[in-house]
């Protein structure tokens, strides 16, 4: 009788522990898919450096957010899914303990978009990041012709050497991060656009054709007109006219330009005035794109040396100085009533 009643009892103890391990597995599952405790739609989860899993949960317990954040807890060290990542998180009224670490875990973070515009110097690149608040910004206030060693990239003066794009990125990238992306761009599509360059085109080294690239990119903003300005400029160079450019006048003067560019500026003494010095200047001006790129590299051929603006961003483009100067008068003299910067001269 009483090794019956053992028996009885061990088999119940059996199914109650089954039935309650059933039923607590159930309602465990049930608990990792019900869903957070948000107080809105959208919630940002910032997860800072150095933070763990047990930190990150404890605080969202503390806030009522995440009930129960010792199971999270368990079941992640059941999945060995503790590791989790920084970064911000964008968390939904649906999102549940499980898809929570698994974002976390994956890092799921929430990612933001820069645009870098083609035809910015580097400085204004350099500007427009600072300004944004979730990059953090770890080069601080430095002159330009030192970012080649703080970023620790092989060139000499950056100008030109950084890719205009939209670039993504997570809450607290470092800037230098993003130039680093940024250069490697550039190199690769140059390198890219140097190995299909036409056939005569009268740069040494890929560099010059970039300097080109940031005149032509600063020169028009019509797409159409990139190739036809390149061949103008080239063969300016190849019969030995000034480039008489305005644009590298401009960069030359650097803070001290103020919008207005005089014929005293077109005098000026410096290493990008190119109304003064032949050839291409030192360096280049601005960060050209790829279509820049490819025109200077592929410039039309044609026998027009001179352009003018039409006053609607297009230009006008001429064989002589004659053609030139009459469409100088009509759409810079008669159009606007002003004087029209200076053209280029014959050699």
């Amino acid at each position: 009788m009483i090794r019956r009643f053992i028996l009885y009892f061990v088999g119940f103890t059996f199914a109650f522990s089954a039935i309650a391990g059933v039923v607590g597995w159930f309602w465990f599952q049930n608990y990792l898919d019900s869903p957070l405790e948000l107080d809105e739609r959208v919630f940002i989860l910032r997860v800072p450096e150095n933070s763990s899993l047990t930190s990150v949960t404890r605080e969202l317990g503390i806030d009522d957010y995440l009930r129960f954040p010792r199971l999270l807890l368990l079941h992640a060290r059941l999945e060995a899914t503790e590791s989790i990542q920084v970064g911000e998180y964008e968390l939904f009224a649906t999102d549940t303990p499980r898809t929570l670490l698994s974002k976390l875990h994956n890092g799921e973070v929430l990612v933001y978009r820069t645009s870098l515009i083609e035809g910015w110097t580097t400085k204004q690149m350099l500007d427009h990041l600072r300004s944004d608040s979730r990059l953090r910004d770890d080069i601080g206030d430095i002159e330009i012709e030192n970012l080649p060693s703080v970023l620790d990239l092989d060139i000499g003066y950056p100008e030109g050497w950084f890719y205009p794009d939209t670039y993504v990125y997570a809450r607290g990238l470092p800037i230098s991060v993003l130039l680093v992306q940024a250069h490697e761009r550039m190199r690769q599509i140059l390198e890219e656009e140097w190995a299909s360059r036409s056939f005569g085109v009268p740069y040494e080294t890929s560099y010059e054709a970039l300097i080109m690239a940031s005149i032509v990119e600063k020169e028009t903003g019509v797409a159409e007109e990139r190739a036809e300005i390149a061949g103008v400029f080239v063969r300016r160079l190849e019969q030995r006219m000034r480039l008489q450019t305005d644009p590298t006048v401009i960069y030359g003067l650097g803070d001290s330009y103020d919008g207005n560019l005089t014929r005293a500026h077109l005098q000026s003494s410096t290493p990008y005035n190119t109304y003064t010095n032949h050839g291409l200047p030192p360096t280049p001006i601005a960060n050209p794109g790829r279509g820049a790129i490819n025109a200077a590299l592929n410039p039309n051929v044609g026998s027009a040396l001179y352009f003018v603006g039409r006053g609607d961003g297009s230009h006008q483009f001429s064989d002589t100085l004659a053609e030139h100067n009459a469409a100088v008068r009509q759409y810079q003299i008669e159009q606007r009533a002003e004087d029209y910067r200076s053209a280029p001269s014959q050699p």
